[in-house]
This record gives C-alpha cells, sequence and structure tokens, in this order.
C-alpha cells in the first residue's frame, strides 16, 4: 500500500517528467505550434541575425536566442519561445507576448509596424547589443516607447572594456544576479526616456576614461563631449535596464554580448533570461530563472547549429 509521501513522491516525478515532455514539444522553429498553444501560454518572439560580426564568437544572436529560446521553454510549462532568423522575419505579431530582438542594428525592428502594433496592445520588448542602436528621429522615438532608451549616434558609446558591473536594486529582472566582471563591447550613456520616467537601471559600471574618444569633434560611436563629463565625473553608465510603459507594457535593453564565451558567466546569462522573462510577464524565481553553467563546448555546439562546423 503506498503512503501519502509515496503518492506525492510519484505525483510530482509524474508532474516533471510532463514538463520535461512538453518542453521537448516545444520546437523553436515550429512557428504554427506557437500559435496553436493553449490559451494562457506566454508567446515569446525572438528575431535574431543569422550572420555575425566580425567573425564566429562574436554577435553570435542565432545561436544566443536558440539557447535563451529552449532555456525559457524549459523552465516555464505556461511558454512558448520561438526564434526568427532574420531572413524569415515573421509577418504577423497579432499573438506574440514578447519581442526580443538581437540583430547587427536595430533599425528594422524600430520601423516594423507588426512589432509597433504588438507593443500598443502591451507586448513587451527587449533588445540585446547592437540591437539597441537605431536612428534618431522616428527610430529612436519608438525605442524609447517601447524599452525607453536606446544607443543615439553621437550620444552614446561602443567601447571594448571589462566591465567591473555593479547589479542595482531589487527589480525581478535582478534576481539571482552577482556582481562580476567580462570584458565585452559594453555601449553605454545610452539615450533615455525624459528623467529616467519607466526606466529601472539593472546593470551599471563605472567607465574608465580610456573608454572615451574625443577631443576636438564627436564621432558617431567613439566620444563626445557629453559622454566625457559624464565619465569624468564617475557617473555609472548603465548596461541593462528594465522599462515600464505608461500605458502598459515592459520593455528591457542588454548592451553587451559582442563576445559569445560571456555566455558561460552566469550572471551574464541570468540576466539576459530573466529580462527575456520579466518583459514577456513570467514570473522570476527568487534566484533568478536557472540554467546550468555552460561551457565553451556547449557555445560551440550552438554555434555549430546555427552556422555549421568550424
Amino acid at each position: 500500500m503506498l503512503t501519502r509521501l509515496a503518492i506525492t513522491s510519484l505525483a510530482l516525478l509524474a508532474t516533471l517528467s510532463l514538463d520535461r515532455v512538453c518542453a521537448a514539444e516545444k520546437d523553436i522553429f515550429n512557428y504554427e505550434a506557437q500559435r496553436a498553444a493553449a490559451p494562457g501560454t506566454k508567446r515569446i518572439v525572438f528575431i535574431a541575425t543569422r550572420g555575425t560580426h566580425g567573425g564566429r564568437g562574436a554577435h553570435e544572436f542565432l545561436a544566443g536566442e536558440t539557447y535563451l529560446a529552449r532555456r525559457l521553454n524549459k523552465v516555464y510549462p505556461n511558454a512558448y519561445a520561438v526564434v526568427y532568423p532574420d531572413d524569415k522575419w515573421p509577418q504577423d505579431l497579432s499573438h506574440a507576448d514578447a519581442i526580443i530582438v538581437g540583430m547587427n542594428h536595430g533599425g528594422r525592428a524600430a520601423t516594423d509596424p507588426n512589432i509597433k502594433a504588438a507593443t500598443a496592445r502591451g507586448a513587451g520588448f527587449m533588445a540585446i547589443h547592437f540591437g539597441v542602436e537605431v536612428e534618431k528621429g522616428e527610430q529612436g522615438k519608438n525605442y524609447l516607447d517601447w524599452m525607453g532608451g536606446y544607443f543615439e549616434t553621437f550620444w552614446s558609446v561602443n567601447p571594448t572594456w571589462e566591465a567591473d558591473v555593479r547589479v542595482l536594486g531589487k527589480h525581478p529582472a535582478a534576481r539571482g544576479v552577482k556582481p562580476f566582471k567580462v570584458s565585452d563591447e559594453w555601449y553605454y550613456h545610452m539615450r533615455f526616456s525624459e528623467d529616467m520616467k519607466g526606466v529601472t537601471p539593472i546593470l551599471s559600471a563605472i567607465a574608465p576614461l580610456n573608454t572615451v574618444n574625443f577631443k576636438d569633434q564627436p564621432s558617431d560611436r567613439g566620444g563626445n563631449a557629453d559622454v566625457l563629463k559624464a565619465v569624468e565625473a564617475g557617473e555609472p553608465q548603465h548596461l541593462a535596464w528594465a522599462y515600464e510603459r505608461p500605458g502598459g507594457g515592459r520593455g528591457f535593453g542588454f548592451t553587451g554580448f559582442h563576445n559569445f564565451v560571456n555566455m558561460t558567466n552566469d550572471s551574464f546569462r541570468t540576466t539576459l533570461l530573466n529580462g527575456a522573462a520579466w518583459v514577456a510577464g513570467l514570473e522570476i524565481p527568487t534566484g533568478g530563472v536557472p540554467s546550468p553553467t555552460l561551457t565553451q563546448a556547449d557555445l560551440n555546439a550552438l554555434m555549430d547549429e546555427a552556422h555549421g562546423p568550424e
């Protein structure tokens, strides 16, 4: 005769097994299956530049988003994430609860009418690395509306530096994230919404003076008088932030991710997973969205899948 403890244990094992089966069935490239998911499912759409930028291991958006989508599908039974390479750009986002872009420039996303319509009805929006850069004007206005900040040329900078990253506040997206130090092309001095309204910094660092390249004339991405003044004053520079829109909906920006190897850093990876879960309206556990530490072999397998063997 089974004891109550045994019955409870069997029920838990059955639940975990069902979760694993459900995660396995959530093919990240089966877009119709995502549409047909059960009511109440959080539908997350990743859009990734297929190519790299500077060779293998740099701007690995397709490999990285493949990992993020699969991890979210495994952790959350009530979520279904898919990945669209940018040459298979989604034409219908009426079902999306969140759109997350990792691209070699975010301009196409910033001008996409389907993304604009999705965010207008409350869908979350997140941009990663070069995906946070758009043109000043209409594109910049859309990004300010959607996620509260963006990389603006002649204002923001894109140096490669080893940032001593601090974690700010108790926002859900900061759960499980500890201070860390990695070298990346950390963009900073973002153009944020006026008075930082609705913006909550998640990761920040004090940028060294040698990350600003400015003497007499400003450059589009290297430096300008405003950023020089801020760095000389020791002002913290925000590298990741969360945004709550006045009319509802969430945004998240993350400026790192040039170097794919940084996905082996637990806090770097957890910030990305937390941001993606948060913009989709998913509950983030106390310790952050869980994931095992990745190895270089894991990253190589993801890059092989995205581009073929080296």
